[in-house]
């Protein structure tokens, strides 16, 4: 069917594209349906269910009818319990004015650029990247500069690495630690000169804690904590990977008053409150206990040395090791314009899906051009087929 509109469809819905990690959850689940044997290591989401006392919880909210609006920003109790955990995991002090609750960690994200960002101001971002960071800034009208980072290093990224990047129009860094996609821990001596840089220049710094306390090596640490860092750095949360609560869809962010208060403008006429009982569900997750966190964590540290493994196995490839989060991003470059083979990353998850019935997520979506992201989020049955799949697929390119 053909638009009528004057205009048809609004010249800002053409910056942004959509998303790569749910195109390729699409593909996946269309082979799925024709009865084709799937692998798929696509979604950044917990294969563990969500702990049973946050599920009580829940239906305990239901049970007294706690299903009306609450305040547009969230409940003050879910405000609280968000100050109350961050304090006890990074040693900060937020009041609830300066917590806002979201549905879902992207929904602070979007927000925080939406509420910050004038048509022409520039934001750092190092590479890879997630997704969204570069679509969100796109569409407030901003200009990305993006900043490659180490990958000898692990994928390290240093203040004098950011500093040349910066210029009169840098409004935002955006540092992402632990890193989807590869899985990289910002050390925090770099993360303090960060930190400071961006204070000397009165440019705001959004720290994204969606994995923040999916650290194998070392403990959670959040630019937050550092002293006075509180007038500069913007946290971006979720309850998703650490609780396995990716579907309840709660967010929150932690950021100056005023900054809470133009967010939560914009949240009044979105979105308005989240869900009600995902609320209450939060609130236990945070204030309940924390064992389940322990327990994903060390099976996502099994998880992680079994891929590295497997993927260092296969000849050619080079795999950094994830000090965090849940994500491989290998270097297939050695698979890439080989014997007419694939000659993008985009080409050769395509053909890895049609041909091994595997799913990755191309490096292309996080701004490189010889990875792919591998989610170990899944079982180590699921593991162990799907990589003997690519080290077969890459060996016969």
């Amino acid at each position: 069917m053909e638009l009528q509109g004057k205009q048809d469809i609004a010249e800002r819905i053409a910056s942004i594209s959509v998303s790569s990690t749910m195109r390729v959850a699409a593909e996946a689940e269309k082979l799925r349906t024709q009865g084709v044997d799937v692998v798929d290591f696509g979604p950044g989401e917990p294969d563990f269910p969500t702990p049973d006392n946050i599920k009580r919880a829940a239906i305990r909210a239901v049970e007294q009818n706690f299903t009306r609006y609450t305040n547009a920003g969230g409940t003050l109790e879910l405000k609280q319990a968000v100050c109350e955990r961050h304090a006890q995991d990074f040693g900060t002090h937020y009041q609830p004015s300066e917590c806002l609750i979201t549905v879902g960690g992207k929904h602070i994200i979007f927000n925080l650029t939406q509420a910050l960002l004038n048509p022409g101001d520039e934001v750092v971002i190092p590479v890879p990247y997630w997704v969204t960071y570069k679509d969100v800034v796109n569409y407030a009208g901003g200009k990305c500069v993006f900043v490659g980072a180490d990958e000898e290093q692990g994928f390290a990224i240093t203040a004098a690495m950011l500093e040349p990047h910066l210029t009169a129009r840098t409004k935002l860094i955006i540092i992402n630690s632990p890193s989807n996609p590869s899985g990289a821990v910002l050390d925090p001596v770099e993360f303090e000169k960060i930190c400071h840089l961006a204070s000397r220049r009165g440019i705001f710094l959004m720290t994204d804690e969606c994995y923040g306390r999916l650290v194998y090596d070392s403990p959670p640490f959040s630019a937050a904590s550092l002293p006075g860092a509180r007038g500069t750095v913007l946290v971006a949360g979720s309850l998703s990977k650490t609780y396995a609560m990716t579907g309840w869809r709660i967010g929150f962010g932690l950021a100056p008053a005023p900054i809470i208060g133009a967010m939560l403008k914009l949240q009044s006429h979105a979105t308005s409150n989240p869900t009600s009982v995902a609320q209450k569900a939060a609130v236990e997750a945070l204030r309940g206990p924390q064992d389940s966190v322990a327990v994903m964590l060390a099976e996502y540290r099994k998880r992680r040395d079994f891929v590295v493994r497997r993927l260092r196995a296969i000849p050619g490839v080079r795999c950094a090791e994830p000090r965090g989060a849940f994500y491989a991003y290998p270097n297939i470059g050695v698979a890439l314009g080989k014997n007419g083979a694939s000659r993008s990353t985009l080409q050769f998850a395509e053909q890895l899906l049609e041909k091994a019935a595997v799913a990755v997520v191309p490096g292309e979506a996080f701004g490189t051009g010889r990875h792919v992201r591998i989610s170990y989020a899944t079982s180590m049955h699921e593991l162990e087929r799907g990589l003997d799949r690519i080290h077969r697929f890459i060996a016969e390119q």
